[in-house]
């Protein structure tokens, strides 16, 4: 696919470029979650310089599935996805931020190939001040995986 088909943008000190494979509706849910995400300010000198690039050729949306199912489905996701790569994981289970940080960290220990690095670990709540939620989930974990070299 042409790099004119893949969308940029700029959240959470990373510069996150969106595969070209990813369907037109996940980059459009992606890009809508994303903004939930808070964004640092940047000095123009600056921005080249302090963000990171993320390549999200994947993505998981556990919205409404309850633990274990976001880790399952992220497991089985990362087989998609190779040294250098991201997966972005959604989900509005508690569990899954420890569950998914662990699971990570464990990569890190492991002598196993693939090394993961948990890039985004945020949380967003958009929860009213009586208690509604403007949307369907007052709470989600944002996860950003990158599979990285062990060495």
């Amino acid at each position: 696919m042409p790099a004119a088909s893949e969308l940029v943008i700029e959240r959470v000190s990373h510069s996150i470029q969106l595969s070209a494979n990813l369907t037109d509706a996940q980059q459009n849910d992606i890009a809508s979650l994303l903004e939930l995400l808070p964004t640092e300010s940047h000095n123009s000198d600056n921005i080249a310089t302090s963000q990171s690039e993320l390549n999200i050729k994947g993505f998981v949306d556990g919205r409404g599935l309850a633990c274990p199912m976001p880790l399952l489905k992220t497991k089985v996701a990362l087989r998609d996805i190779t040294v250098g790569e991201s997966l972005y994981v959604v989900a509005t289970d508690p569990n899954s931020q420890a569950d998914i940080t662990a699971f990570c960290r464990q990569s890190q220990q492991s002598q196993s190939a693939d090394y993961l690095e948990l890039v985004v670990n945020e949380v967003t709540d958009h929860s009213s001040a009586d208690g509604t939620s403007l949307q369907r989930f007052a709470t989600i974990y944002h996860f950003i995986i990158t599979k990285t070299d062990s060495n």
